[in-house]
């Protein structure tokens, strides 16, 4: 089997750029305050929330401007370690 090389390869993202993140959660309200204080003042938006079938966890849609990785990594931090998210994507 022979594999493209560049296959592997990171994507060239090139910085500052809007990146977007999901978050999911049990309740609708309390993922719009953690955005809230993970953004912090940052300029950013909040898509419409989409909820499971059972009506279990809701997801929304945040977005941004990072200006490197590190920003951008450090955000997906906040989020994920915060006791209110289930899931990042």
């Amino acid at each position: 089997m022979i594999l493209d090389d560049n296959f592997c390869e990171k994507p060239n993202i090139e910085y500052p750029c809007e990146w977007g993140y999901k978050i999911i959660g049990t309740d609708k309200s309390e993922l719009e305050a953690v955005i809230f204080e993970v953004m912090g003042s940052r300029d950013y938006t909040v898509s419409k929330a989409n909820r499971s079938s059972k009506g279990k966890f809701h997801a929304l849609t945040t977005s941004c401007v990072v200006e490197s990785q590190t920003d951008r990594d450090a955000l997906f931090k906040a989020f994920q370690d915060h006791r209110d998210v289930k899931m990042v994507i």
